[in-house]
């Protein structure tokens, strides 16, 4: 017999009549017409050349023959309802293991104090966290959602903007005092300077020190003995005094409050720098994806 939308669907009748102890009831219960569920049966019975019911006036009851059959696919039948529930419940129900690829520093910054929370909420949750430096192949290395600060690359992923935040150029109060504060961008190339380059992740190469003001952008090129790739190395070294940095104000805001980094160059202000959720679909996405999302929502200034 072909096993096809038909087939399954003529099973699925029998089901509703042997529950229902009748060809009317089964109708009602489908919400089909009882010519339809007679219909159904018969077309069964003919695919598999057996009579699965013996009919009266007064009663139904199932022949031998349909009584082996029906013993045969009803677990088959509970097992395909359970499993449709199943998947359904991941639509509305947190729970399973969702994989995010985080950005190191946004992670330790602003998810990683306040994971538990989220947590003790969904304890059905199974949550795999991967930090790293680079979005790489979302589907291909297995993850549901990504949470990355940069630009966005072109890609097929749907990507959802979560927030902008500042990008400050800073040093330590003795550093300038020992320096001068620089008045313009420019000030920043000459050999009485000292910076620290940042490499991008998406590129391979040092950021561009860019300083933006009322639509205009100018970008400066000061000389630097050393390129970081790793947020906590930079606030060490930036914090010893060593020389002046481009950074995220979400990354120093508590040595910014305490007077231990200073904001220089203000009268640019307007330079941000993103952060993006990316997903492989913007279509059924489940419970667990959307929960994930609402939560990082919530952590963000």
């Amino acid at each position: 017999m072909a096993f096809d939308e038909r087939a399954v669907n003529g099973m699925r009748v029998l089901a509703a009549i042997v529950d229902s102890g009748s060809f009317v009831r089964a109708a009602e219960v489908l919400e089909m017409s009882q010519s339809g569920v007679s219909r159904a049966i018969a077309r069964l019975e003919a695919r598999l050349n057996i009579r699965l019911f013996d009919r009266t006036t007064r009663k139904v009851a199932l022949t031998d023959e349909g009584r082996r059959f029906y013993a045969q696919i009803g677990p088959l039948l509970a097992g395909l309802e359970e499993a449709v529930a199943s998947a359904g419940e991941g639509a509305v129900k947190v729970r399973g293991r969702l994989r995010v690829n985080v950005d190191p520093l946004w992670a330790r910054l602003l998810l990683g104090p306040r994971l538990g929370s989220f947590l003790k909420r969904h304890p059905e949750l199974e949550l795999d966290l991967v930090a790293r430096d680079h979005l790489g192949d979302l589907v291909g290395d297995g993850f549901d959602l990504a949470i990355r600060l940069g630009q966005p690359q072109s890609s097929s992923l749907i990507a959802r903007k979560l927030m902008d935040t500042r990008v400050l150029t800073v040093a330590t109060p003795g550093y300038l005092r020992k320096h001068g504060t620089p008045k313009k961008p420019a000030d920043l190339e000459s050999p009485g300077h000292t910076c620290i380059h940042f490499r991008n992740p998406a590129t391979g190469r040092p950021f561009d020190w860019e300083f933006h003001r009322g639509g205009k952008v100018t970008i400066v090129h000061p000389r630097s003995q050393v390129t970081l790739n790793e947020a906590g190395l930079m606030e060490s070294v930036l914090m010893s005094g060593y020389g002046l940095a481009q950074v995220i104000d979400i990354a120093v805001e508590p040595m910014l409050r305490s007077g231990a980094l200073v904001p220089v160059l203000t009268a640019w202000p307007d330079e941000r720098f993103p952060l993006y959720a990316y997903y492989p679909s913007r279509h059924h996405p489940p419970a667990k994806t959307l929960a994930f999302l609402e939560f990082v929502q919530s952590l963000l200034p």
